[in-house]
C-alpha cells in the first residue's frame, strides 16, 4: 500500500479516494482486479465497517475504461472493510485478507 495526494493505492487491483476517508463523508473506491479481468459482467462491492460491523453489498458501476467503482459513505469510526464479488457469486478477497481504508474525523 502506498499513499500520494490522497489517494490510498492499496495494490494495482484497488484505489480509495480520498485516503484517509472522512469520517460521515463519501470515498470511490475503484476495482480493477481479478474479477475484472476474469471478464466479469457485473462487480458488487461488500463492506461493513470497524471489523466488519453494518455489512452491505452495493453492486459497482462500470467506466469507460473498464474499471468498476462506487461511492462509499464512511460511517464507522476508524475503518470500512471491503471485498468484490461478481454476478456469479466468485469473490476476490486479497486471499483471505480483504481490503480495508482508515476513518479519520
Amino acid at each position: 500500500m502506498y499513499v500520494a495526494q490522497t489517494r490510498n493505492y492499496l495494490d494495482q487491483r484497488v484505489d480509495v479516494v480520498p485516503s484517509p476517508s472522512l469520517k460521515d463523508h463519501h470515498a470511490t473506491i475503484t476495482y480493477d482486479g481479478l474479477l475484472k479481468q476474469s471478464g466479469a459482467d457485473k462487480i458488487y462491492i461488500h463492506y461493513g465497517f470497524d471489523g466488519w460491523n453494518n455489512t452491505c453489498t452495493e453492486e459497482m458501476r462500470r467506466e469507460p475504461s473498464g474499471v468498476f467503482n462506487t461511492s462509499v459513505s464512511m460511517k464507522g469510526t476508524s475503518e470500512c472493510n471491503f471485498c468484490f464479488k461478481d454476478s456469479a457469486h466468485n469473490w476476490d478477497t486479497n486471499n483471505g485478507w480483504n481490503w480495508s481504508t482508515d476513518i479519520r474525523y
